[in-house]
């Protein structure tokens, strides 16, 4: 009987984690509040895929030994981790990791802003992976807060445990949601990219996990 590669995969994520050193351990947050319809989560999520299979992506993460989770967040009380931590050591393990991306169910519909509230719950996740050199959190959103507690707290948290936080700022027209990125979610060592629409956001998540493990900050 064949046992499809997948099966291990999925078993290696789903065992709990021993102590293991790796390079970066990249939390990647996905917005789904009420200002993301349903083809803009296909986006995110679809692109969010695509760049996890990138082969120098893919490469970068394997050399790395990177550990990856995914979480969506939206209102106050509304943060899920979709994906939990995954660590990359072959192309099998991100070619699983994509796959669950691009099955990834929406967690919440009709929900508030609240990014503060994200990067606190994200914080939180870096307890299970304590030997990771470098913790970095990827905020993505085309909104600012409508809800929750200051943002800015929570990046002065982010600082304080020698976490970084880069951002994906989804703009409609201006550049207010980067500049609300810029002076209120990244954290002195992080940088924001700008997604011009939606439909941008693919390219721009590929660039900025490439940017994320490949040690360039500021």
């Amino acid at each position: 009987m064949m046992i499809r590669p997948f099966f291990f995969a999925s078993v290696i994520a789903a065992l709990p984690f021993a102590a293991t050193a790796c390079d970066t351990a990249l939390v990647l947050t996905i917005d789904v509040s009420n200002s993301i319809d349903t083809a803009e989560y296909r986006l995110q999520t679809d692109g969010l895929a695509n760049a996890l299979q990138d082969p120098e992506i893919v490469e970068t993460m394997v050399s790395g030994e990177a550990m990856i989770a995914v979480v969506q967040w939206s209102g106050v009380d509304k943060q899920a981790l979709s994906i939990p931590w995954t660590q990359v050591r072959t192309a099998l393990d991100a070619q699983w990791l994509s796959q669950q991306a691009r099955d990834m169910e929406r967690a919440f519909v009709l929900s508030d802003t609240a990014p503060a509230e994200a990067i606190y719950f994200s914080l939180d996740l870096f307890n299970q992976v304590p030997d990771c050199t470098r913790r970095v959190i990827d905020v993505s959103g085309d909104g600012t807060p409508n809800g929750g507690s200051e943002v800015r707290a929570a990046r002065h948290a982010a600082e304080l445990a020698g976490v970084t936080i880069n951002g994906i700022a989804i703009e409609s027209m201006g550049l207010a949601i980067t500049n609300f990125y810029r002076g209120a979610v990244i954290t002195r060592n992080g940088f924001v990219m700008t997604a011009r629409t939606h439909r941008e956001y693919p390219a721009t998540i590929r660039a900025k996990i490439l940017r994320e493990l490949s040690r360039i900050f500021g």
